[in-house]
């Protein structure tokens, strides 16, 4: 019997664990380096729409995460300076289901482990021999696969591989504060224990600056992110210990309720957010390498699909490298590429589009003037019906056709022609 594909992951965030899952269950022999020691449970507010539950779900993984999610049925979108709904609409067309990141990691994690795969936990990656393929690590030691996947976000060293040169994020003019802390520090306050009595999400809009409030746990655990304009440099660490000070102008003329939430909170995260131009490919000249997720396609926070888009692009590679066997591993990770560039890039866009939405709606409007609630709506729906491996068998005989004549040619298409619009990210 012929051996399986080796699949080296780099990485054990949400993407690396989704793409070890999804080449286990194509049958392949999968490890994970990650280059901490030990994980915390860091993060706040992050979703799983369902197209990425679809997938989970066939890698067992599905009931747990759905427990973790906020059971609201409802989210508001509120007007900034007095709290008014402005637009309702089912949170299921937000995020799908919004728990704590750390929650949905510890999941992923979890899975993994009872998958036998293995996590190499302190193995950084200094070095990649793409031809091998194979990673050295900090340590000296190498390792080979068949196939190499970076899934070890945006300061990815593969991505610079890649790309054949350094490229280092860029300033959006935007960033976060951000918080999280039991709920029951606010149960005691008139003005902003209702946001604490149960669980919910709401959503504040003003001139560049929008407020995004989750409750979990039925009160026991809340936050709040505030994304506003930023002109400050981004420093290497790309998040630091927010000034409270600052937070608390920003909130100065906010609806009083979430005002009085966000005064009383002792400490916050100042996270930045910053862009990277799309890149024309996401595979090594080699095609042994691979990137996934934020190495190749990060995602705003308002585009609420970072781990969804990741989960997915896990699933069409597994498939990909299972359709297209050892042998052929350049028109495996080709074909992945080409049939997730477009998907992901309007999800991309998508996110950049709301938080344009958001922060211009209410400018120059005086108070009595009615907006469409349409206007500041998520728009993420079309996303969920989506699924990924059904997608990959429809359209690979035709993909792979034309795949299979670009190296044959040796000259592969770029993902674009020109340049597109810049992709904007967050810093994880």
């Amino acid at each position: 019997m012929a051996e399986p594909i080796k699949v080296i992951i780099v990485g054990a965030g949400l993407g690396g664990c989704a793409a070890a899952m999804a080449m286990h269950y194509q049958g392949f022999d999968v490890s994970i380096y990650e280059k901490v020691h030990n994980f915390q449970r860091l993060g706040d507010s992050l979703g799983l729409g369902e197209n990425a539950l679809r997938l989970l779900e066939r890698w067992g993984l599905h009931d747990r995460l759905i427990e973790i999610g906020n059971k609201s049925e409802l989210m508001q979108i509120r007007r900034w300076k007095d709290g008014e709904i402005l637009a309702q609409q089912p949170l299921m067309d937000m995020a799908g289901y919004i728990g704590h990141r750390g929650d949905y990691h510890e999941e992923f994690l979890r899975r993994v482990k009872e998958l036998g795969i293995p996590i190499h936990m302190g193995c950084n990656v200094v070095k990649y021999d793409e031809d091998m393929p194979s990673l050295t690590l900090s340590s000296g030691e190498v390792h080979k696969a068949d196939v190499i996947v970076a899934v070890d976000g945006i300061k990815s060293l593969a991505r610079e591989l890649v790309l054949g040169f350094e490229d280092k994020p860029k300033s959006s003019g935007y960033a976060c504060f951000r918080a999280y802390f039991k709920g029951a520090y606010l149960k005691d306050d008139p003005l902003c224990r209702e946001f604490v009595e149960k669980e919910c999400v709401n959503i504040w809009i003003g001139d560049d600056v929008h407020l995004v409030q989750n409750t979990l746990r039925d009160g026991d655990e809340f936050n709040w992110i505030i994304t506003h304009k930023d002109t400050e440099d981004i420093k290497e660490s790309w998040f630091q210990p927010g000034d409270m000070n600052e937070v608390r102008k920003l909130v100065s003329d906010a609806d009083p309720r979430i005002a009085a939430a966000v005064v009383k909170t002792k400490e916050c995260l100042d996270w930045k957010i910053c862009y990277r131009d799309p890149i024309p490919s996401w595979v090594s000249k080699s095609h042994r390498i691979a990137l996934l997720g934020d190495s190749c396609h990060p995602h705003l926070p308002t585009s609420a699909q970072g781990a969804s888009q990741a989960t997915e692009s896990a699933a069409v590679l597994a498939l990909c490298l299972k359709l297209a066997g050892k042998e052929n591993i350049p028109l495996a990770t080709r074909v992945y590429e080409k049939l997730r560039f477009e998907r992901v890039r309007k999800s991309q866009l998508n996110g950049e589009d709301l938080r344009d939405r958001w922060h211009n709606a209410l400018k120059n409007l005086d108070d009595d003037v009615e907006i469409d609630p349409e206007d500041i709506k998520m728009r993420n729906r079309w996303l969920y019906p989506f699924d990924a491996e059904a997608d990959t068998l429809q359209r690979w005989q035709e993909v792979s056709a034309q795949v299979s004549k670009e190296l044959s040619a040796g000259h592969i298409t770029p993902l674009f022609d020109t340049p597109p619009v810049t992709q904007v990210l967050q810093a994880q």
